[in-house]
């Protein structure tokens, strides 16, 4: 390979104009060559540039940001941190539209700033005010929040966003989905210091361009060559439509996930309710179920997704809103258990398999009275797949096309005996019935006065 050819190879974190701190961070945690994404960023927003990140999900978009924002910062173990005036409020927001996504961007940020001493707080909705308030009042450098509990420290005086240099919006077309938008401009309009902005989205709506066009400083608008279109769905991804009948999807479910080489796996439902039965159904035959969706309390929410990601369990099903923002490596399959709305859905869904390099699997069901929905989606993303084939849970074709051993059945323990509880107005099997006698004559009775009254 020639000298010329080596330059074109992309360069090392190690060969970026970072801090030593943060290159020994990124090193430690497994972090050596940048993605596309981050090689196209960095050298901009490194350069306090604004910029407009568009790029698929999974493709690394967390340390684009993170990186420039770290380093940006002035830190309790860094020596300006002496004559640093404004020591303990927040220099650089990052707003994100899930609480999934919020802890897991926080996470991410910690494992590269913790060795500077820089302290990172989580904001989001159902959870105490107390604790949030507490970390704010003993000094944060980097705040990552959802807009609404944000704005809701700030019109309480508790979150000062004044000094705020650096921000960030993340997954800007979901904010925008959720209806987020209003918020976000009302903080963007409460950060008067703000020097650099960032804005991360998957796709450009014609609202987030007007955003970006009132908000932002001439930015560079920076496009991965993967998301050049908008409608691509990652070529990596193995994507099966099977057309289902609804009540055979469970089954055919159970068997896909015993499937060699099946690992830690997402299933998506539309309703809460389908979200939950799911689940349920799962875990009574067998399976390492957890579920998230918006009927399930905060704490509940975060340790089903622990669970998952240390796990404890091995299926997730989920809505798609609580889903959002969920960012675990080694998902080798995604079930669609019902059939997406649209085809951002569905990119978004099938999106949380296949990242930052690896391999993936995604099986859609389709009912009957989804098909219109899903040759929409279809044709808008240009698969092929327009006529799914119809299967069961019996299909031969159904084992062999997702590698389902033969044998594979419903569950994986027995079904436990059902207990009949007995009614307590209902005769026992087990006793007899008692002989009715036939009703006696009536006799008429002749009643005798024994009584004597004395008379007045």
């Amino acid at each position: 390979m020639s000298a010329s050819a080596l330059r074109n190879v992309a360069p090392t974190f190690a060969e970026l104009p970072l801090r030593p701190e943060t290159i020994e961070a990124l090193h430690a945690h497994g972090f050596i060559s940048p993605f596309a994404i981050q090689e196209m960023v960095l050298p901009i927003a490194l350069g306090d540039g604004d910029v407009i990140g568009q790029a698929k999900t999974g493709t690394g978009k967390t340390l684009a940001f993170g990186i420039p924002v770290i380093e940006r910062v002035i830190a309790p173990n860094d020596v300006e941190w002496a004559e640093f005036a404004t020591k303990g409020m927040p220099q650089v927001l990052i707003v994100v539209p899930t609480r999934e996504l919020c802890t897991q961007v926080t996470r991410d940020i910690e494992e590269l700033a913790s060795n500077r001493g820089i302290r990172t707080l989580a904001v989001y909705g159902g959870r105490a005010f107390e604790p949030q308030i507490e970390a704010l009042q003993a000094g944060v450098e980097i705040v990552v929040g959802t807009p609404g509990r944000l704005l809701d420290l700030s019109r309480q005086g508790q979150l000062k966003l004044k000094e705020v240099s650096r921000l960030v919006l993340d997954e800007a077309d979901e904010m925008l989905d959720l209806g987020f938008l209003p918020d976000v401009e009302k903080i963007l309009a409460n950060t008067p210091k703000r020097t650099q902005t960032m804005l991360f989205s998957a796709t450009m709506p014609g609202d987030i361009i007007a955003l970006a066009r009132r908000f932002m400083n001439q930015p560079i608008h920076i496009r991965t060559q993967d998301s050049e279109d908008e409608g691509a769905v990652v070529s990596r991804i193995e994507q099966h439509v099977l057309r289902a009948h609804a009540m055979d999807k469970i089954e055919m479910l159970a068997r896909i996930l015993q499937a060699d080489g099946r690992g830690p796996t997402i299933v998506f439902c539309r309703t809460k309710r389908t979200c939950q039965k799911t689940a349920d159904d799962l875990i009574e035959r067998g399976f390492r179920a957890a579920t998230i969706h918006g009927d399930l309390g905060q704490s509940a929410r975060e340790k089903a997704l622990g669970d998952f990601k240390a796990g404890k369990s091995d299926v997730l099903v989920a809505t798609d809103v609580a889903a959002r923002g969920i960012d675990i490596e080694g998902i080798t399959h995604v079930i669609n258990y019902q059939c997406p709305e649209d085809e951002k859905t569905y990119v978004h869904r099938i999106g949380r398999t296949a990242r930052a390099g690896a391999d993936g699997i995604a099986v859609t069901f389709v009912d009957w009275d989804e098909l219109a929905r899903w040759k929409m989606i279809n044709q808008t993303l240009e698969l092929g797949l327009a006529e799914p084939e119809e299967t069961y849970s019996s299909s031969p074709h159904l084992f062999e096309v997702l590698n389902i051993p033969t044998g594979s059945t419903g569950r994986m323990v027995k079904a436990k005996p059902v207990v009949r509880v007995e009614s307590k107005t209902a005769p026992r099997r087990d006793v007899a019935p008692r002989k009715t006698e036939a009703p006696k004559e009536k006799v008429e009775r002749n009643r005798t006065r024994t009584k004597k009254f004395k008379q007045s």
